[in-house]
């Protein structure tokens, strides 16, 4: 078995928590995120890319237009055979998000609030952003691109429908998102990070990528994510397996003996063994191999099997 196999992530979510509905504090979010005095007052992305959206289709378009200002391919019409979805009259979010590593690119969920979204306009990052333009009980799904905002006029501007710079009423938006949950996305390119991004989502953004990406996208992917939590277990092991499925077994002891060390952990421990052992180092090989056996037969029983079918591979 290979050691990418064996080598399993500690600390991965199963998935991200359930965005919420719309509720009653839209307004006074954009109210408030207006008044923050570290945004600049006006920010606009003209180079971002902008497909007209066809009816039904403006998920695929929404999507080519950031993968284009990210560098990366995509049409409309090649990414509508991707992602809409007939029965359903449009393309899901899970499904745009799926779509976006298969193109180069790292998707990324932010945080429901009017205040983040701004954020990531200020740092340069354009933001696929969902509305419901029409009611709670009769939805009309639409996606759109912000590519920036002007807080003086109370406006937010969007790639969107017919429309290549629609000035939309922040308070106007903010209904329509909000009715769609607030959902809003970052797509970009492997190893740049969205500004606000929590360390779950960027986790969660990182292994869907990884799942499709070539190993040395991945791998820059996941040294940029320990830059920014150099405290993070997952984002060590993340880094390691893809330097060990890369066969670089020196860089990914290099990344899992900091982690065994900062967290005592047994999976950290197991992976540095099976790294080692890869590089001929069979007396530091069991020394890290003994220290995962002494975390399972403590505190971390769940990886016993994973340690016990290590210590058989080093035999």
């Amino acid at each position: 078995m290979s050691l990418r196999r064996r080598a399993l992530l500690a600390g991965v979510p199963a998935a991200l928590p359930v965005l919420p509905g719309c509720a009653a504090w839209w307004a006074p979010q954009q109210r408030a995120a207006a008044l923050d005095p570290g945004l600049p007052r006006r920010v606009e992305w003209a180079s971002v890319p902008y497909h007209p959206q066809a009816p039904l289709h403006c998920g695929p378009a929404a999507l080519a237009m950031l993968l284009n200002h990210a560098g990366l391919p995509g049409t409309p019409e090649a990414l509508a055979d991707a992602v809409y979805l007939p029965a359903r009259g449009g393309s899901l979010p899970l499904e745009l998000l799926a779509a976006a590593p298969r193109h180069g690119a790292v998707a990324t969920l932010l945080m429901p609030e009017m205040s983040v979204l701004l954020r990531e306009l200020a740092a340069g990052q354009p933001v696929l952003v969902l509305q419901n333009l029409g009611l709670a009980a009769w939805p009309r799904w639409h996606y759109a691109v912000a590519v920036g905002y002007d807080l003086d006029a109370g406006q937010l501007l969007l790639r969107s429908g017919p429309e290549p710079r629609q000035q939309l009423a922040l308070a106007t938006f903010e209904h329509t998102w909000g009715r769609a949950g607030a959902w809003a996305a970052t797509v970009l390119r492997p190893g740049q990070l969205p500004a606000t991004a929590s360390e779950a989502a960027a986790l969660q953004a990182a292994l869907d990528f990884e799942r499709v990406a070539p190993g040395v996208a991945a791998a820059g992917h996941w040294q940029a994510l320990l830059a920014r939590w150099p405290a993070s277990l997952a984002m060590a092991m993340g880094l390691g397996n893809a330097r060990a499925g890369l066969g670089d077994y020196a860089a990914a002891a290099q990344a899992f003996e900091p982690a065994a060390r900062q967290h005592d952990s047994a999976a950290a421990w197991n992976n540095l063994a099976l790294a080692r052992w890869r590089l001929g180092q069979a007396a530091a090989a069991r020394e890290a191999l003994a220290q995962a056996q002494r975390r399972v037969a403590g505190p971390e029983p769940r990886w016993a099997d994973t340690v016990r079918a290590t210590a058989l591979a080093l035999r």
